[in-house]
């Protein structure tokens, strides 16, 4: 299974991003005792946006929303609504009725509904061997869901969320007029005061000052850290593919459910796990290459002059280091291995 180096890089800070998040669900369930769902989503994304402010404050790219193109502001406005209100409150409601590590597992539902949404929506080439991989992790879910002592409902609620997630990884993969950074501060503060404010007013409080600060921790690393590094990864990779990655997160919070909170690993869990681990294999297996033409664009996004689609000149920057800011691309035709990142979004025929 070779992958190029710059996938390769891309794979590793998506695998850094699934470990960081696998550790939200089992902290989340030990933190709802004492706040609300919604309450806590609103922590953990404030938390996420402190976390990242100061890699914001130290850009040199720093633009307003609004000011980034009508493009941009409406994507980061979906993946807001859906990724960072209604995608978290509904996993918390899951989370209160059911294990946390079925939840865990369940999360990789998110991995099925970016690939359908991929295909159908987002017109995101896949392979056979994607169809193979988002069968494989439906069928471990749906282990999951019989096995679970809360049933289908906190099964449905979790998928929901999932859905919701779905637009939102696809949403985060197209922007390009901000910095990975910025998108998880915009997405961390308006939703985390959004979820906060209503949390509060429903349940009358948002818990002892020991819980604040405990949720913002959590939500510095698992939300904030996790986010950004996410962001980089799927404009690295396609928002099906970085998924793909992804999809290792609930290994982690299972892991931690079971050492941690004292859960019991089952066998259905160990079954639907390897289900998942062989999915992933299948789709780490695609090799993509054929003939292709870039259109002239110009963006921001983080990266590093690979001899293939960056070879502008810089004053301040070390080429070779991995950087953001406005750059411009000039139209061009070549051959090569590729996911469906920021720069190739093309069209395609039908494939095996």
């Amino acid at each position: 299974m070779e992958l190029p180096g710059r996938q390769g890089k891309f794979i590793i800070i998506g695998m850094v991003s699934a470990l960081l998040f696998g550790g939200a669900t089992p902290a989340g369930k030990a933190l709802l005792g004492g706040v609300e769902p919604q309450a806590l989503a609103g922590l953990l994304y404030l938390g996420a946006a402190l976390g990242v402010l100061p890699v914001v404050m130290g850009e040199r790219a720093f633009q307003w929303p609004w000011h980034a193109g009508r493009n941009t502001f409406l994507l980061l406005a979906g993946a807001i609504l859906l990724g960072g209100i209604l995608g978290p409150f509904l996993l918390l409601l899951g989370l209160k009725i059911a294990s946390s590590g079925s939840v865990s597992l369940w999360l990789n539902l998110e991995l099925v509904a970016t690939v359908l949404l991929g295909h159908f929506v987002f017109q995101e080439n896949l392979s056979r061997r994607a169809w193979v991989a988002a069968g494989g992790t439906l069928i471990a879910a749906m282990l999951l869901a019989g096995n679970d002592a809360g049933g289908f409902f906190p099964g449905l609620l979790v998928f929901l969320g999932c859905i919701c997630w779905g637009f939102d990884n696809h949403f985060t993969a197209l922007i390009d007029g901000i910095s990975p950074a910025q998108t998880t501060l915009w997405k961390g503060s308006v939703a985390g005061v959004f979820n906060l404010v209503l949390g509060g007013a429903v349940a009358g409080g948002i818990g002892s000052p020991g819980v604040v600060i405990m949720a913002l921790l959590v939500g510095v690393v698992s939300y904030g850290c996790s986010i950004t590094l996410y962001v980089m990864a799927a404009q690295g990779l396609g928002a099906v593919r970085s998924q793909m990655v992804f999809s290792v997160a609930p290994f982690f919070g299972l892991l931690l459910s079971v050492t941690v909170l004292g859960e019991t690993f089952t066998h259905v869990q160990a079954v639907a796990a390897l289900l998942i681990v062989v999915s992933l294999f299948v789709l780490f297996s695609e090799q993509h290459v054929h003939n292709h033409r870039h259109i002239a664009m110009s963006h921001q996004h983080s990266h590093s002059h690979d001899g293939l689609h960056h070879n502008h000149g810089h004053e301040g920057f070390d080429p070779k280091e991995s950087h953001v800011h406005w750059h411009d691309h000039a139209p061009e035709e070549h051959t090569h291995k590729h996911w469906p990142d920021l720069h190739h979004r093309h069209d395609h025929k039908k494939e095996p």
